[in-house]
């Protein structure tokens, strides 16, 4: 009997999957515990138009991504902090300090988790740090630190 894959089934294979099972096992097993439905024609049809939309939402996000990695690549984010003497910066500008001014000045939520630095910038000066936008999508950032004496 062919049946559709509601959930992960270990051993069987993955959601959506399309699988070859005994008649037994599909009827006392898979389908009274709701892990699969019969392989009938219009549950077939169901199954590729549901993939068919998931793959177009997933193409929607990777392209609003990209729209946002190049305005993201267009902007310089100016961070003016406190500095001593040799312009060494009390504390340090961590990632959370740059996803608030981009919330703040440019309207863009970004995670702080997604942008990435080596460690956090103790000097001034320009700097690129990279923000992961999506799982294939990276934008690189501009950032200017300028100090103000105290």
């Amino acid at each position: 009997m062919k049946v559709i894959l509601k959930e992960d089934v270990k051993a069987l294979g993955k959601k959506g999957k399309v699988c070859e099972v005994s008649d037994g096992y599909a009827r006392n097993f898979l389908i009274p515990k709701g892990l699969a439905v019969e392989a009938t024609q219009g549950n077939v049809q169901d199954l590729a138009h549901k993939q068919k939309q998931e793959e177009q939402r997933k193409q929607k996000e990777k392209q609003a991504a990209i729209d946002l990695a190049a305005k993201i690549g267009a902007m310089q984010v100016v961070l003016n902090v406190k500095v001593g003497e040799k312009g060494r910066l009390f504390g340090s500008v961590t990632n959370k300090e740059i996803a608030e001014v981009l919330d703040k000045k440019y309207q863009l939520k970004i995670d702080k988790r997604k942008i990435e630095m080596k460690e956090p910038i103790k000097t001034t000066g320009e700097l690129t740090v990279l923000v992961r936008l999506h799982p294939e999508v990276y934008g690189n950032l501009k950032i200017k630190v300028e100090g103000i004496q105290q």
